[in-house]
């Protein structure tokens, strides 16, 4: 009699099941680059209020290392599990369309949803595929690079804004031993980090240096305007801290006041009054008072034959095979989360919709601390920002490829080889990338 009603009760479940009056549980895996535990609380904040408005439906965070995204999703894609959402940076989108990994039309649904007019010109070509003209992924947020300087020191010793290759050689020359800074800045050298290419990728693009030709579809890593970009940044090692350094020590050294400039995103502006966060715990204590009304913001840069800005776009890229109901998390994420999500670091995530620009302004008392020309650039910044991978010209394929120059860290090892090794010189780099990328091309358009 007990297995009886244990039968009628499955069968009766089964029947709500296939009627709709009760919905089978779905869980949502997303990973998340924003990784930190504060911040994956407030992810865990916003999950929660959408599985309330949506009983069936678990969301799963996982934090993830950025550095890390493309192994991680090679290997659940060996494994067969690949997760539903990926918050993820740009680069990442090409490379993965065109291995197959994401779902265009889910994305393109939620970006129609959420409206089309609501997000900027540019975030969406950054991830238009240029192939099938569908979004490949959703822009959520980011941050503008600038060369940020010490304008006081520049005022003094007679130096114009860092804006060129000449203004920056220049402040290269003479901050040394001035004011107290022992250097001009801190180049990203160490060859595992993607700071260096970060800050290569603006230089390259101010002198009209490409990864490859637009007309040709030709790899072009060995042209003279390469090699002459190359040249440029390594030399700066000269008036640098020594290497290998990424985005820390860069940051450390100028709230410090040992280096005069940093490369860095709009992340930097509240570490700037408040001192950025130490790996043991704690503070960097700032050594400049009011450092930050005395720092300078120059996001262009002027080459030899060109000008050029760069920042990052940050996606939330729904993956193939992924549960219908991701794309509702996604929206959510855009429209109920954002100012949340955006919260957590203001600076650093500027936002991708004209609608919540004016919430976002009110979301930090930092923004008090910078100009209104500052605060104006940073807003529009998503406008002029350029990559690579932008280029319109280029193919999905093409795309695809500077993906993988980024992610396998090829830049940082040729700067580390040039600056640090001296085992490389500016053409016998440039002629070690031609030929990894030739490959990398090769492999791509099997």
């Amino acid at each position: 009699m007990k297995k009886v009603s244990q039968f009628l009760a499955i069968l009766m479940l089964c029947v709500l099941l296939v009627s709709g009056s009760v919905k089978a549980a779905v869980e949502i895996e997303f990973w998340s680059t924003d990784n930190e535990e504060d911040r994956v609380a407030v992810y865990e904040k916003v999950a929660a209020r959408f599985m309330e408005q949506n009983p069936g439906v678990t969301i799963k965070i996982v934090p993830i290392e950025e550095g890390g995204v493309s192994q991680r999703i090679a290997t659940a894609k060996g494994a067969g599990d690949l997760p539903d959402i990926v918050r993820m940076g740009v680069e990442r989108v090409a490379a993965f369309t065109a291995d197959g990994l994401l779902d265009e039309d889910a994305a393109t649904e939620v970006i129609k949803s959420v409206g089309e007019d609501d997000f900027g010109v540019n975030p969406l070509a950054m991830v238009t595929n240029v192939d099938s003209k569908k979004y490949a992924a959703v822009p959520f947020d980011g941050w503008i690079q600038a060369l940020w300087y010490r304008a006081d020191v520049f005022e003094k010793l007679g130096l114009g804004a860092p804006t060129s290759w000449e203004s920056i050689q220049a402040a290269c020359e003479k901050l040394p031993g001035q004011e107290g800074l022992l250097y001009a800045l801190t180049l990203g050298t160490d060859p595992g980090q993607n700071y260096g290419h970060q800050i290569f990728e603006q230089v390259a693009m101010s002198n009209n240096a490409w990864p490859f030709d637009p007309t040709t579809g030709k790899v072009t890593f060995n042209t003279p305007e390469m090699i002459a970009a190359l040249e440029f940044y390594t030399g700066l090692q000269k008036c640098a801290l020594p290497g290998p350094q990424y985005w820390r020590g860069a940051r450390e050294s100028y709230e410090l006041a040992q280096s005069g400039m940093v490369f860095y995103s709009t992340y930097v502006m509240d570490d700037l009054v408040d001192g950025s966060g130490l790996e043991g715990g704690g503070n960097v204590q700032i050594a400049v008072e009011d450092l930050a009304a005395k720092t300078g913001f120059a996001p262009m840069m002027k080459g030899p034959n060109g000008s050029a800005s760069y920042g990052q776009l940050v996606t939330l890229s729904i993956m193939d095979g992924a549960a219908p109901e991701a794309k509702k998390v996604v929206e959510f994420f855009l429209k109920e989360g954002y100012q949340d999500v955006l919260a957590l670091a203001p600076f650093g995530k500027v936002p991708v919709l004209k609608s919540q620009v004016e919430g976002w302004k009110k979301l930090s008392p930092y923004f008090e601390k910078y100009s209104p020309e500052t605060l104006e650039q940073v807003a529009n910044g998503y406008e002029t920002m350029g990559r690579w991978m932008f280029n319109p010209a280029y193919s999905a394929t093409q795309r695809a490829v500077i993906g993988d120059i980024e992610g396998r860290n090829l830049i940082p090892q040729v700067l580390s080889n040039i600056a640090l090794e001296g085992i490389m010189t500016p053409e016998s780099g440039a002629a070690w990338l031609q030929e990894q990328v030739e490959a990398l091309l090769a492999e791509r358009s099997k």
